[in-house]
């Protein structure tokens, strides 16, 4: 069952449940696409009809932000809980070293793929990492072009793809390109994930993400992110509002 805010459909499922799928979809003989939405990506898919389609086409859609608790209770269809990207990513990892599977890390800035990937080896020392890369673009620094990235990918077989190219960029990446990766069992983005499990940005303490404060943690600690804060509390809460009068 899935509950729809703004015309996207997210499941109405616990982490017990996801993990499940987890498990079945790592013993299946075919990829699945899992995709993290929050309020930025429903406000985003407001205004990208390309971006819309391919969350509500996906395999499972996960409820990851605080809001889209509170917009499935305003518009009483509540969700059961939240699951955040981030804590999904260890959860994956732990399953995959448990079955011998393995992880590709793609996304993020120079290096930052690579300390992530280190990160979780120190948790699970028996993960298969099959390899990383950064999906980041500077003056300096150029990311590989679709066709050798996929060759590069093929060529060591993962099973599991993370792809860190921040919201719709690598859900459009994910639906382009996952048949053109036939090791995988599962993609999924994951955001800023790996700047976390790097240890390059601090998460907020417990008590701040259960009460649903983590946007207000974000304006203090990364002040340059307002936009992106505001898109995900207010716009978004306005265009719930809007959209249950309708």
């Amino acid at each position: 069952m899935k509950v729809e805010i703004l015309g996207v459909g997210v499941n109405k499922i616990t982490k017990g449940e996801v993990l499940g799928h987890v498990k079945t979809y790592l013993n299946s003989d075919k990829p699945h696409f899992i995709v993290t939405p929050n309020p930025e990506f429903l406000v985003a898919a407001q205004y990208d009809q390309e971006f819309k389609e391919i969350l509500n086409k996906a395999d499972l859609s996960i409820p990851d932000g605080f809001g889209l608790m509170l917009a499935a209770s305003y518009l009483k269809n509540p969700l059961p809980e939240r699951i955040t990207g981030t804590d999904l990513v260890y959860d994956i990892a732990r399953i995959c070293q448990e079955m011998g599977k393995s992880i590709y890390l793609l996304g993020a800035q120079p290096e930052i793929a690579a300390k992530a990937a280190q990160g979780l080896l120190k948790l699970y020392p028996n993960l298969k990492i099959a390899g990383y890369e950064s999906g980041y673009r500077t003056r300096f620094y150029f990311k590989l072009p679709d066709l050798l990235l996929l060759a590069k990918i093929n060529r060591v077989k993962p099973d599991v793809l993370l792809v860190a190219f921040g919201a719709g960029k690598q859900e459009k990446w994910i639906d382009q390109n996952l048949n053109k990766l036939p090791s995988l069992r599962i993609a999924i983005g994951i955001g800023g994930a790996f700047d976390f499990i790097s240890g390059q940005v601090k998460r907020s303490p417990k008590i701040i993400q259960h009460v649903g404060l983590e946007w207000f943690w974000r304006l203090i600690t990364q002040p340059w992110r307002f936009n992106r804060i505001w898109t995900a509390t207010w716009r978004f809460s306005k265009l719930v509002r809007k959209s249950k009068k309708r």
